[in-house]
């Protein structure tokens, strides 16, 4: 009996190309590494339209998004993108997190590293490196006023982050 469920059986992984073409309704996974550049030591970049991009290119109707950065010194979040407000993300980052502090990750005496950014590394700590969403309908479900943000802590850099989309194909 046909119950229109997908099942383990039913799973197909995609190439990381995205060549593969599933069948409608079955469950299949796609993935990208996509970059970016920054331009400053703390960027705040809108990534929300590329997302939903690689969304559409996945052909998965319903399903999750996870997005994951692979740098300890950036962070993905959701809120707001307005001027003022990007503004104000800044000010609130540099003030919950001193640059000037005496961080032994940046004393010779304790650390190798010669970049001298341990408040990048807790900033990027205190906003949290991954997100997981909805996609409905082949884009990621968001309020009204709600935007994906990478920020950039230790800037300018290259910079990766890991898509994986998963669910019902379109």
């Amino acid at each position: 009996m046909n119950t229109g469920k997908a099942t383990l059986a039913d799973a197909e992984a995609v190439s990381s190309n995205g060549s593969q073409a599933a069948a409608p309704g079955a469950f299949r996974i796609f993935s990208r590494v996509v970059d970016w550049i920054t331009n400053d030591r703390m960027q705040l970049i809108n990534i929300t339209d590329r997302i939903n991009d690689i969304v559409r290119k996945s052909g998965i109707r319903d399903g999750m998004v996870h997005l994951q950065s692979l740098h300890t010194t950036t962070a993905i979040f959701i809120n707001e993108w307005q001027d003022a407000l990007i503004h104000d993300v800044k000010t609130f980052l540099g003030d919950i997190v001193a640059r000037d502090t005496r961080w032994r990750h940046n004393d010779p005496a304790y650390s190798d590293c010669e970049r001298q950014n341990a408040d990048s590394h807790l900033r990027g700590m205190v906003m949290g490196q991954s997100l997981c969403l909805q996609v409905r309908n082949c884009t990621v479900l968001l309020g009204t006023w709600q935007s994906i943000i990478l920020a950039e802590f230790d800037g300018p850099r290259s910079r990766s982050l890991s898509v994986q989309v998963t669910g019902i194909s379109a």
